[in-house]
């Protein structure tokens, strides 16, 4: 017994030193090492038009262009002589993993705001919003989910898609195959090969991956979408509230700001700099209210 209770004392003690989970699971002050370091640390992903490589290697996308003026404005609310950026590669499946280690203290891409993804994230003031589609071979004829009844979907591993079609899967009964894979673009490329007979994505990007296709005419989006409209938003680290709330206050002003259409406008209604495609996509009426009077929507 005493031995016991002398072990579980230790235990207690490598805890409170930090050599225990329960320090790392302790959220970072991104504010103070903002402060500290004059760097925002922003993570980026391969998702035209959110964030992507253009032909020089530069970070660019609709995403990134508002996280640009997001640290010029945190520059402006922190009093910092600076503030630069400094851009990390992140997928699917690590992006909360790189803001829990710090590696990144926000994730500017295009997350699905939901209510199992906020048990392990924040988000900020959305800036987009989708509904979650098939893209499938056009001459397969596939419109709706039934038509998919008894066959293979692929998704991409990290994305809120996987648990989305599993539960449209079992509510509707549709035997369905669910082919998790590493990447969007590979998911994409099963489709192409007619290895699956769909992939399920927010219906922006998949209507970009077309776009970029070689053929776009050989496929087809779904007609029936797989989810409601969700809103998309840039992830924090999990109880970085001082750091958030900053974000947001900064992100309100540049939502409400005369730029704001002029952006939209720039990534979604002109062609996209280095991909030789525009995606001709006006801004939606919950978008445009959005944006007039910014607030916290989730989807549960």
């Amino acid at each position: 017994m005493r031995r016991s209770l002398l072990l579980v004392w230790c235990s207690l003690m490598v805890m409170m030193s930090g050599g225990g989970g329960a320090q790392a699971e302790m959220p970072i002050d991104s504010l103070e090492r903002i402060e500290a370091t004059g760097v925002l640390r922003v993570g980026y992903g391969d998702t035209a038009p959110f964030s992507y490589l253009d032909e020089q290697g530069n970070v660019v996308g609709y995403s990134i262009d508002i996280c640009q003026r997001l640290a010029e404005q945190l520059q402006v609310q922190l009093g910092l002589p600076s503030l630069e950026i400094a851009y990390v590669y992140r997928t699917p499946s690590n992006r909360v993993q790189l803001l829990n280690s710090g590696d990144i203290d926000i994730e500017c891409n295009a997350s699905t705001n939901t209510q199992e993804r906020r048990q392990s994230a924040q988000f900020a003031l959305s800036h987009f919003f989708v509904s979650v589609h098939y893209v499938a071979l056009k001459e397969n004829g596939f419109t709706t989910l039934e038509d998919l009844a008894g066959r293979s979907v692929s998704v991409a591993r990290g994305t809120v898609n996987v648990s989305q079609i599993n539960q449209v899967n079992r509510e509707r009964q549709l035997n369905l195959s669910v082919v998790p894979v590493d990447t969007l673009q590979e998911a994409f490329d099963l489709v192409t090969d007619g290895r699956v007979a769909a992939f399920a994505m927010d219906d922006i990007l998949l209507s970009t991956m077309i776009a970029e296709s070689e053929h776009p005419d050989t496929y087809a989006l779904s007609e029936e979408a797989i989810t409601s409209i969700e809103p998309l938003g840039f992830l924090m680290q999990l109880g970085d509230d001082a750091f958030a709330a900053e974000v947001n206050k900064a992100l309100e002003h540049i939502y409400t700001s005369a730029e704001m259409p002029l952006l939209y406008e720039r990534w979604f209604q002109q062609p996209l700099p280095g991909k030789d495609v525009t995606l001709n996509v006006p801004m939606s009426a919950i978008l445009a209210e959005h944006f007039i009077a910014p607030r916290e929507m989730n989807v549960d």
